[in-house]
């Protein structure tokens, strides 16, 4: 079997595994794919396995922006993952795994996610799970009201929207990174530019934008379906859930795709039960030190951890760390390598830097062990407790796990199915 980077000469080929494992794309849909992949296979997304001329199974890594407490990480969605049905049971789809990640680490992913059809493929190849994509259903009319006297923008009009298309995805891409730096968002991921533009032509869907938040929603079997709304400010959220909840006539449900603890839920008159469905997402750290370095952490956190991670797939990873929180940044440094960073005491993971005490094992015993996928569902906000008791975490103590948990806790979600 051979695996390599795909061509425009494979998309029908690309095409039939595809309907093959996830059922036939309308001729519109079917145009729409070929749009959205085609600037990715230049690129180097686009891998397939091969067995002789064959095509028996595909990858594709789309390049997303994640935010992680705030800061934004190149991440790399992993998607299109398809074995043709006479070739399952080969190892095809655990190949094809191993070789997006490496081809995540060659394009500059620092972490990689992705919706799994089965876990254990995935998980093997260190992916862990880490958070949820929430949709939730509530009455229309509970919506309607929302935005208070005067429609949707509120009294006399106070947040102005309009109707957004293709020319104003630049203006999305920005607004959602402003949005979620300042709401210190964890998970939540960003489309391209292009690939918004790509969104945005769909005459199907209602788009409106306001100065600091926007709103994509559908009809779907006489309801409504939210696939985006993002706002920053109360008023933008009264005025965008109102406007779609001016549909109530007709419609009798929204169902929207929201952040668990989105405010919409603290806004409904009354709430007394969630009708919620979760589709979980996992996680994998590709590069640990830019990873690390390149998520925002609480301000008020200050520790050092020696940590001992192990990763098969990307030997890079693998060693003895001593990861430090302050100010709101992180870092791990080797304590493993010769010429390393052992001001913190010898690899069995002692503080004796004099450092803040929430994060410092003293009493020299072993440092905090994690497989890869241990690791990134600590990333991911994943408590300690239940990592220690899942088996992807030991050593350390009662002191460093508070000190993780205290770096690293969150309430990981996506509002984007890929």
């Amino acid at each position: 079997m051979d695996i390599r980077h795909l061509t425009s000469d494979d998309l029908d080929a690309v095409l039939d595994n595809r309907r093959r494992a996830f059922g036939p794309l309308s001729g519109g849909g079917a145009e729409t794919w070929r749009k959205l992949v085609s600037p990715m296979l230049p690129e180097g997304r686009y891998l397939g396995a091969f067995d002789g001329p064959r095509l028996v199974g595909t990858a594709r890594i789309n390049p997303y922006v994640q935010w992680w407490h705030g800061r934004p990480l190149s991440m790399g969605g992993v998607a299109g993952v398809t074995v043709a049905p006479e070739d399952r049971g080969r190892g095809v789809g655990r190949a094809l795994a191993h070789a997006a990640i490496e081809r995540c680490a060659e394009l500059g992913h620092a972490v990689s996610a992705l919706y799994p059809a089965t876990t254990p493929v995935y998980r093997s190849a260190g992916y862990e799970h880490a958070g949820v994509l929430q949709r939730i259903t509530v009455p229309a009319e509970a919506l309607r009201t929302l935005g208070g006297p005067g429609g949707p923008g509120g009294a006399a009009g106070a947040v102005k929207l309009r109707r957004m298309g293709p020319a104003d995805a630049a203006e999305v891409v920005a607004l959602i990174g402003r949005v979620h730096a300042a709401a210190r968002a964890s998970g939540p991921l960003c489309f391209d530019e292009r690939t918004w533009r790509l969104w945005l032509e769909d005459d199907d869907d209602f788009c409106y934008l306001a100065e600091d938040g926007f709103v994509v929603y559908r009809w779907s079997d006489g309801d409504i379906e939210v696939d985006n709304l993002l706002a920053g400010s109360e008023a933008t959220a009264r005025a965008l859930w109102s406007l779609v909840g001016s549909s109530s006539t007709v419609a009798k449900s929204v169902k929207a795709f929201v952040d668990p603890a989105d405010p919409v839920l603290w806004m409904l008159r009354e709430r007394s039960k969630d009708e919620a469905s979760q589709t979980r997402w996992m996680f994998r750290l590709i590069d640990l030190p830019a990873a690390v370095e390149g998520r925002g952490f609480p301000a008020g956190v200050r520790a050092e951890i020696p940590v001992e991670v192990t990763d098969p797939l990307r030997p890079g990873n693998t060693g003895a760390w001593l990861l430090r929180v302050d100010g709101g940044a992180g870092s791990v440094t080797r304590r493993d390598a010769p010429g390393g960073d052992r001001a913190g005491g010898d690899s069995s993971g002692g503080d004796s830097s004099g450092g803040d005490s929430s994060g410092g094992d003293r009493a020299g015993g072993d440092a905090t062990r994690l497989t890869i996928g241990g690791m990134s569902a600590l990333f991911a906000g994943v408590p300690t407790a239940t990592l220690r008791r899942a088996g992807l975490l030991n050593g350390g103590s009662p002191d460093t796990d508070d000190a993780l948990d205290a770096a690293f806790g969150c309430t990981a979600y996506m509002i984007d199915y890929f």
